[in-house]
This record gives C-alpha cells, sequence and structure tokens, in this order.
C-alpha cells in the first residue's frame, strides 16, 4: 500500500486542488491511486464544486468521493480561515472499493435512505460524508448498526462556509448538493478505527436509577440535578468554570469494568435541566440501569485523551505500522480549542505515521464506539490503514 496527503492553500481554489493533488500524488511514486479523497473550504460553492472535481480528475482515480467542509487537514497542517484543498491518495492493492450516493426519499412512514451498497462478506470499513442540512445522519448511523451490524462507518459532517445548501459532495466524477457520499472498503484491507472524545471525568461512577426519554431523573437514588448540586459543591473553582462552560455525560461503554476512568465512556452532551422533576436533558436516551460519570472538556483534557488514544493504539497486541490515516476532526478543536489549527494533524502524524494523513474538521464525526457506530461531537474520528498482509501474519 502507498499514501500520499497533499494541501493547497490559495485564494484561487483551482490552484489550491492542483497543488494539492501533485503533492499527494508525488507521494505514491507514479503509481495510480486506487482511492482519492478531497477537502475543500473556503469560496463560494461554484468554486467548490470545480476545485473536488479538477483533485479527482487529476488524480486519475476510479473511486473518489470528498466535500466541502468548514476546514481542512493536510502536510501536518489544519486550515480553517482560509480558502484550502487537502487531497488524500491511497493504493490499496486488491481492495474493492465501492462508492456510493445517498438520496433521502419521501415514503408513507416518513422518508427512506436509498443508494446503499448491499453488504459483502469482505467489507472492512465504510467511510461517510453527509450534509447535516439534508441527510439524517443520526438516525441513519443508528440503522446502519443495525442492518450492517459490525461495519465500522468513519467520516464527518460537510458543510459549506455559506451554511444551508452551500455544501458540495464528491462521489466519483460528479457533485452532488444534498445527502450523503461514501465508499465502502472491502478485501485484503487492514483498517482500524480510533475515536478521541476528549473529555475527562470528573465525581464518582454513578447509575441511573430514573429516566425518561432523553430526560436522565435518577442518578444513585437521589434526583439527577441534585446529584450534580452535590458535585459542584466540592470541586475547586477552575473546575466548577468547565463545569458551567460546557457540562457532558459519559456512558459508559462496559458494564463490567471494575473502575471505568477517561476513556471508558460515550460521550454525550447535557443541553439543559427539567427543574420541575429535578432532570437532565442529555442528547441521547440513556435507560434505568446505565453508568455514567459526569464529563468536562478542555484543551489540557482534549490533548491527554488523544495522546492516551493513540499510545493504546500503537501498543496493542499486535501492532502493525501505519501506513495512512483519514482524520475527521471537530471544528470546535482546532484553534478554537487548542489556539492552533496544526493540534491533531500533529498529533497523528507524530503517533501513527508521518505520513498520508489527511481529512477534515468536521460539522459532527463519525465513528465507533465500543463496536457500535455514533455521531460524535468534539472527537477526533481516525481511521488508520495497516498494511493487510503484516495484519494476517
Amino acid at each position: 500500500m502507498r499514501f500520499g496527503d497533499g494541501l493547497g492553500v490559495d485564494g484561487d481554489l483551482l490552484t489550491a486542488a492542483e497543488h494539492a493533488t501533485t503533492q499527494a500524488m508525488d507521494a505514491l511514486a507514479g503509481a495510480v491511486p486506487d482511492l482519492v479523497v478531497v477537502f475543500v473550504t473556503g469560496g463560494d460553492p461554484e468554486a467548490g464544486s470545480e476545485a473536488l472535481q479538477r483533485a479527482a480528475g487529476m488524480s486519475t482515480a476510479d473511486v473518489a468521493i470528498g466535500c466541502t467542509a468548514p476546514g481542512v487537514i493536510g502536510a501536518g497542517r489544519g486550515v480553517e480561515s482560509e480558502a484550502a484543498v487537502s487531497v488524500w491518495c491511497a493504493v490499496l492493492p486488491d481492495a474493492r472499493l465501492r462508492s456510493f450516493d445517498l438520496e433521502v426519499m419521501r415514503a408513507d412512514a416518513g422518508i427512506t435512505v436509498i443508494g446503499m451498497p448491499e453488504r459483502q462478506d469482505d467489507d472492512a470499513v465504510a467511510i461517510l460524508l453527509a450534509d447535516p442540512w439534508s441527510f439524517p445522519v443520526d438516525g441513519f448511523v443508528e440503522q446502519c448498526n443495525e442492518a450492517l451490524p459490525g461495519l465500522p462507518i468513519v467520516g464527518g459532517m460537510a458543510a459549506g462556509v455559506g451554511g444551508r445548501g452551500s455544501t458540495r459532495l464528491l462521489v466519483d466524477d460528479h457533485v452532488v448538493d444534498r445527502g450523503a457520499v461514501g465508499v465502502m472498503v472491502g478485501g485484503p484491507v487492514g483498517a482500524r478505527t480510533l475515536v478521541s472524545q476528549g473529555c475527562r471525568p470528573v465525581g464518582p461512577s454513578m447509575t441511573v436509577t430514573a429516566a425518561e426519554g432523553n430526560v436522565l431523573l435518577g442518578l444513585a437514588g437521589k434526583s439527577a440535578l441534585d446529584k450534580l448540586r452535590e458535585l459542584l459543591s466540592v470541586l475547586p473553582p477552575e473546575e466548577q468554570a468547565l463545569v458551567s462552560e460546557g457540562l457532558q455525560l459519559g456512558v459508559a461503554r462496559d458494564e463490567y469494568v471494575e473502575e471505568h476512568g477517561q476513556g471508558d465512556f460515550l460521550i454525550r452532551g447535557i443541553a439543559g435541566v427539567d427543574e420541575p422533576r429535578g432532570g437532565l436533558v442529555v442528547g441521547d436516551v440513556v435507560p434505568v440501569g446505565r453508568t455514567v460519570r459526569f464529563q468536562v472538556r478542555d484543551a489540557d483534557a482534549a490533548d491527554h485523551d488523544l495522546r492516551e488514544t493513540l499510545t493504546r493504539f500503537s501498543r496493542r497486541d499486535d501492532p502493525v505500522p501505519t501506513a495512512g490515516a483519514l482524520l475527521f476532526s471537530c471544528n470546535g478543536r482546532g484553534a478554537h480549542l487548542f489556539g492552533s489549527a496544526d493540534h491533531d494533524p500533529q498529533l497523528v502524524r507524530t503517533g501513527l505515521t508521518d505520513h498520508g494523513v489527511a481529512g477534515c474538521f468536521a460539522a459532527g464525526e463519525i465513528g465507533p464506539v465500543a463496536g457500535r457506530n455514533f455521531v460524535h461531537g468534539f472527537t477526533a474520528s481516525i481511521l488508520a490503514f495497516t498494511d493487510a498482509a503484516s495484519a494476517a501474519r
């Protein structure tokens, strides 16, 4: 396998696309890529469409996907506030690649999504890029967990700089302005997924003792709001400030772990309080009996969690060198959280591989946690490619 990444930063997006594609292709030593993924930020929708197509055409790859995004990642950098194009090229010998274009259709019972390819036995991973305004990505990902059990889905929510209607999605040689696009990767491909959720726990683990829908009513036998107030009363001032800026809830991924720590939870946001019932409104349904723990997010916690995630990956029982990776980082990270848009790409290049790393800043990230796919926020979702022959040995 061979991987290359390129980054072009230029007010003329066509020039940026040409520079990024040339840079990515140079790393392939003359080989023609099997898969190209393109990310574009800045410019108007028409310019974005042209840049996506120019990069795909220059690469001559049979399969290409891409999107406009809040920012792009490539060449060890992140670019959020300038017009830029990032290109990722992959030579995947003997891999079976099937691009897809998903459309939403009205049905008697609501809506249905068409265009997803039928699963094959050797499918390893699906890459998904979705427009958040026209595609029900949360529901689709949840349905895929049932219809395609065990298949990892990695990707992100695309977005144009003009908001609704300005997103552009590339699939092979054409561009669409709604829905979702992606590629199913099958065959002898070593593909591993990592999700860094960027939070650290505060307070003790607790059992959910009462809940209704997405309202958490009871924790450890008391009202959820009372348990939160108890926590605030014992936290130092700096921790209280973090809670006030954005409290999160961690839902234990494995109920059988004796002690849950950082990285052991699926993170969900707390959207508000239900004062009359003493409840907390959570961005998910958390059933009675689950173990939860309050979480906070700051730059130090996010940095530590990504480093720990990369370290655990490199120290797993069957370490195989990573040859290339796609990185989908939340647009709330980057310069907004770390003071630099380069933070996540540089850590991934240091922790996984020093080349062939590209991606985008997304308006929501897709990746599996504990074997089940979710749409996340404020995370870094990574798809790492390892040598399949080495992995088999």
